[in-house]
């Protein structure tokens, strides 16, 4: 028997369709039955009124140091992390430290955060990273890293996506 993704009905695809119910079961919805406004989500905040509860994204940098490791190495850890991790923007290396960039969808600053703060310890075995430990964290919101590039400031490392050296 074919197998499916969980959640997906007969003659779906596989891909994630993500819907909220505004607000839970209204008045006037009969129990037992579905809700009346349930509506599609846009992840990427294309949709009006998006509110915190559908996640927003958050620009991640994610600064990581330790002993120095040959560079080939972590360059190979580096790109599996990225191939990992589906919102991985870009990465600078050098021996001693790193630095990733990319975006995190969740709920508010504290989710993101947390995320971020697991995304090393996590991957360490399944990348094969280095055993450094985080040495910063810079989270802000859409809204913010867009306004900081349109004034001059937080411009984005001169190679965007990919891992590339300092």
């Amino acid at each position: 028997m074919a197998s499916r993704r969980p959640g997906t009905l007969p003659g779906e695809t596989s891909a994630r369709r993500l819907t909220s119910i505004a607000g839970g079961r209204a008045d006037g919805d009969p129990p037992g039955e579905p809700p009346q406004s349930v509506r599609e989500l846009h992840p990427h905040g294309e949709g009006e009124g998006e509110t915190e509860e559908h996640g927003r994204l958050w620009h991640v940098v994610l600064s990581v140091a330790g002993r120095a490791t040959p560079i080939a190495e972590l360059r190979s850890a580096l790109e599996r992390l990225a191939h990992d991790h589906a919102f991985f923007l870009t990465a600078r290396y050098a021996a001693d430290h790193a630095e990733i960039r990319y975006w995190e969808q969740a709920r508010d600053l504290h989710d993101a955060a947390a995320i971020a703060l697991r995304l090393w310890g996590e991957h360490k075995a399944s990348a094969n990273l280095p055993p450094w430990e985080i040495v910063g964290l810079e989270v802000v919101d859409r809204t913010t890293y867009h306004q900081r590039v349109a004034e001059g400031f937080g411009d984005p490392p001169p190679h965007l996506g990919g891992v590339h050296p300092y």
